[in-house]
């Protein structure tokens, strides 16, 4: 049971979205609450307030009479649930949804106690409403997608529940719930703010991560199978560039190929007097192998800024206004703006992208018998010219490659004004997270080959007993699922179980 007070962690965020670990909320952030809606109550009387007595965005100017105050909190709940396409993956919807929760707990937002409370059952109970992917500009945040967990909080959307799709209505029967009542701005409250944005954010950084803690394992199995130059890893040399990335990555490396017997010490093998004209093993592998620290080093800065800007935005009070019972004031501004979010999620697919790359490289090494010199070509283990190995796995890698790399433009520059103008520059934070997870899916597909591949290689050079401990093991689990290749068979089945091997296990040994 994780408590909500003022503020988690990542490694909580994971164990409520991947572990179903159940939440409570501490007193004191329930007393919050409940101290900035009493508060709100009262100072709204006879003044004019933005989405209490005033209708939206550019109807602002419009003044909503007392009769009408609670359906138009509805109104905007109904009005705004218009988006389309597919429904975002479970953990997303539950990531957006403790993302609402975790700005009302910090007591700036007038919502009455109901609200938190009914979120954290949601939560707590995988009640996940229906919320299609299409339809945020990231500012005002993501109000359609927010007005769908809106519309299931209120018993008129659709949710996952128990497995399959059905009314709100009946989850909330079916679990003795209630369905939210409004009182004074639940409706805005809860549809205005960067939590989709935010919750998708958080689970593309969860699984960016595991796809670095991957991709560089196999790169030193790739460095074992080329019998590469250790020295690349050595501290003395990655230390002077001055990239806690760069060394945090080859320090790493080095700790993996400790027990290999496949690397080779340059001092033994070269620093010693030669007659040889002709070198038959590289003096230098390429720069797919050998670079590896300096291109995973700025992917893992990357993921570190992009999990240290979505933590600060979840544990932020991101709508609009601002209810602060302490300076007794309500504050008008645009912190439901998603800048923050949208730059790091286009930085994020940029590196996800550029990891992909390097597992493509690093398998088109392993497929080029004239470029390893080693291997038969596409790691074919049959008769040559009748099978064929894994040749057509690469065309699936190389395009779901370039698909990353036209993906990877950015969205944070893609501003359209629209609502009249008052949304004149927004952020396509939502958007920018969507498509990095696309990204990121993309690089699971690859890397599901790229698994493949260098157990083929393993295999094809008969050097499994000679693989460190760590590689050795990811050998071992690869094989659990995929046979060696001799003969040809279609190989989609084997590389979708490799993709879902390749998703998040959140153990906690993830490199940071």
């Amino acid at each position: 049971m994780i408590t909500l007070d003022n503020s988690l962690s990542i490694s909580e965020v994971k164990r409520i979205l991947f572990d179903n670990e159940e939440i409570s909320i501490s007193q004191a952030a329930l007393d919050r609450v409940e101290g900035s809606f009493i508060f709100l109550k009262e100072f709204s009387a006879n003044k004019i307030i933005y989405g209490i007595n005033t209708g939206f965005g550019p109807m602002a100017q419009y003044r909503v009479s007392d009769e009408n105050l609670l359906d138009l909190q509805y109104n905007i709940i109904r009005s705004h649930s218009t988006g389309t396409g597919e429904p975002l993956p479970k953990e997303c919807v539950k990531g957006a949804m403790l993302s609402r929760l975790c700005a009302f707990l910090q007591g700036k937002s007038g919502v009455h106690v109901n609200a938190v409370t009914l979120l954290k059952e949601f939560i707590n109970r995988d009640i996940i409403p229906v919320v299609p992917q299409h339809g945020s500009v990231g500012a005002s945040g993501d109000l359609v997608q927010l007005a769908h967990i809106a519309l299931a909080l209120i018993g008129e959307g659709d949710v996952f529940y128990n497995n399959h799709r059905c009314k709100a209505s009946e989850a909330l029967d079916e679990s003795g719930l209630q369905p939210l009542k409004m009182h004074l701005r639940e409706g805005l409250a809860i549809t205005n703010g960067t939590g989709v944005m935010t919750g998708i954010g958080l689970v593309n950084v969860i699984e960016a991560r595991k796809l670095l803690d991957s991709t560089l394992l196999c790169s030193v199995m790739v460095n074992e199978i080329a019998s590469s130059y250790s020295d690349f890893m050595a501290p003395e040399l990655n230390t002077l560039k001055n990239h806690y990335g760069q060394s945090a990555i080859a320090e790493r490396m080095a700790e993996i190929s400790a027990s290999s017997k496949r690397l080779l010490s340059r001092s033994e093998v070269l620093y010693h007097k030669h007659s040889e004209s002709t070198f038959k093993h590289k003096v230098q592998p390429y720069y797919s192998l050998r670079c590896v620290p300096q291109i995973l080093g700025p992917v893992l800065e990357t993921i570190d800024n992009a999990e240290k800007i979505l933590i600060e935005e979840l544990n932020s009070v991101d709508d609009n206004p601002i209810v602060d019972k302490e300076t007794q004031m309500v504050y008008h501004g645009g912190n439901f703006h998603g800048d923050y979010v949208s730059f790091e999620m286009d930085k994020l697919k940029t590196a996800v992208t550029k990891m992909t790359m390097l597992m493509e490289r690093q398998m088109n090494y392993l497929f080029h018998d004239r470029i390893n010199g080693i291997l038969p070509p596409f790691l074919n283990m049959g008769v040559l010219g009748l099978n064929y190995g894994l040749q057509a796995a690469q065309f699936t890698a190389t395009s779901t490659t370039a698909e990353c790399q036209t993906l990877s433009n950015p969205m944070y520059v893609h501003s359209i004004p629209n609502n009249n103008d008052n949304q004149d520059i927004v952020s396509m934070g939502t958007n920018s997270a969507i498509i990095a997870a696309r990204v990121i899916d993309n690089a699971r597909q690859v890397q599901a080959i790229y698994h493949i591949s260098v157990a083929q290689a393993v295999d094809c050079l008969n050097i499994e007993g000679e693989l460190s401990d760590e590689t050795k093991k990811l050998y071992h689990e690869v094989r659990k699922l995929v046979p060696v290749i001799t003969d040809d068979k279609p190989l989609y089945k084997y590389i979708n179980l490799m993709r879902c091997f390749g998703k998040p296990q959140h153990d906690g040994t993830e490199l940071k």
